[in-house]
C-alpha cells in the first residue's frame, strides 16, 4: 500500500470504522434522530451543525481534488440548511457518506508527489497538510458529537 492509499484508508476509517480509536462517524450517528441531531445543549453546536461543518471542509477539498477552484469560506462552514424532518437529516448524512467515499477514492488516485505540492495557494501549505488536517478536524468534532449524543440521551 502506497502513502496515498494509506491516507485514504485512514480517512475512510474515521468515517466508516476500522480505526484504532474504535470510534467513527457512521456508527455514532446511525441511531440519531433528526430531533436529537438538532437539539441545542447550552451554547454548543448541534450534532447536525457539526456534521455539516465537518463535511463542509471535505466537500471543499473534494472539489479541489476534482480540479475545481477552492471556494470555501470559514465563515460559511456552520451555515447548514434547516433540518426539519428525518428526510432532511438523512439527506445530510447521505451527502456526508457519499462525499467521504468520493474524497477517499480521489486521494487513492493521487500520485504521491502531489502530496508535497502547494494546495491551491502556497499560504495553505501542501496537499498532505490539508488532507491530514481534514482527518484531524473530523476526529476533533467526532469527540464533540459523542459527548453531545451522551448528553442528549441522558436527558431523554
Amino acid at each position: 500500500m502506497n502513502l496515498t492509499q494509506q491516507i485514504a484508508k485512514h480517512f475512510r476509517e474515521i468515517h466508516f470504522g476500522g480505526n484504532w480509536t474504535c470510534s467513527n462517524l457512521k456508527e455514532n450517528l446511525k441511531d440519531i434522530t433528526w430531533q436529537q441531531a438538532t437539539t441545542k445543549i447550552h451554547s454548543f453546536n448541534t450534532i447536525a451543525a457539526l456534521v455539516y461543518h465537518m463535511n463542509y471542509y471535505v466537500s471543499a477539498v473534494l472539489k479541489v481534488l476534482q480540479e475545481n477552484p477552492l471556494e470555501a469560506k470559514d465563515k460559511y462552514s456552520f451555515n447548514h440548511p434547516p433540518i426539519l424532518s428525518q428526510a432532511d437529516w438523512e439527506n445530510l448524512l447521505d451527502k456526508t457518506w457519499a462525499d467521504a467515499e468520493n474524497f477517499a477514492n480521489l486521494i487513492e488516485q493521487l500520485p504521491e508527489e502531489k502530496l508535497w505540492e502547494h494546495f491551491t495557494e502556497e499560504k495553505y501549505g501542501n496537499y498532505y497538510r490539508n488532507i491530514h488536517g481534514i482527518i484531524e478536524h473530523t476526529h476533533y468534532h467526532l469527540g464533540q458529537v459523542v459527548i453531545l449524543k451522551k448528553l442528549i440521551l441522558a436527558e431523554q
